[in-house]
């Protein structure tokens, strides 16, 4: 059986150096912003007005773009735009559920726009149909952040117990978690974990100032 107090410890310092990295990342993404010369105002990607110029330039016109396409991409293309449609309800579903739920059983709310950043579109080097598609990865990749997290907190209230084998690529909250079949300490553990939000962030305003 493994060290529960070693586990705690490389949990502490897992989460010391997730906030590390963090900070490092940040620093990297203000460099970048120096580097090609935009900022954020109120949420808004805003370029030098040259550089916007600059970028129009390494842009493929639509015609082009759809010339070099393979057919095959142009044929499934149909059922790449359909899966909006899921995605959509999903969301309306998640955010809804949330926002009820939640604030019954008093977990912090997960904010979704901490997860659906939508700004590659303002990239002036990209086409309209790349900007699209652009728009339509980051909203569904960061919907699906966002669901995860939901999940992860939900999971983490009413079941927070691991799995006999571990999953390929488990959400971090799961570290805390009852050991599978440790029947003795699974309730206690439950009502701990039921008010443990200490990882949740403060509301965070960098980016939109």
């Amino acid at each position: 059986m493994a060290d529960t107090s070693k586990l705690e410890e490389l949990f502490n310092r897992l989460h010391q150096t997730e906030q590390e990295l963090q900070t490092e990342l940040d620093k990297l993404l203000e460099q970048k912003r120096q580097q090609f010369h935009y900022q954020i105002r109120r949420g808004k990607v805003v370029f030098e007005k040259n550089v916007r110029r600059w970028q129009r330039q390494h842009r493929t016109g639509i015609w082009n773009y759809l010339r070099q396409a393979p057919l095959l991409y142009i044929l499934t293309s149909p059922l790449i735009y359909g899966m909006v449609i899921p995605l959509f309800l999903l969301d309306i579903s998640l955010t809804l559920y949330q926002h009820v739920c939640f604030r019954v059983y008093r977990i912090p709310l997960v904010r979704r726009s901490d997860y659906l950043i939508i700004d590659r579109h303002h990239l002036a080097y990209l086409n309209a149909i790349e900007k699209l598609n652009c728009v339509y990865c980051g909203y569904g990749n960061g919907l699906i952040e966002y669901a995860r997290e939901i999940t992860a907190r939900t999971e983490q209230f009413w079941c927070p117990i691991k799995h006999a084998s571990r999953t390929l690529d488990p959400h971090l909250r799961s570290l805390k978690f009852a050991d599978y079949g440790d029947a003795e300490s699974y309730r206690e553990l439950r009502q701990k974990l039921r008010s443990d939000w200490s990882d949740v962030e403060p509301e965070r305003t960098t980016e939109r100032d």
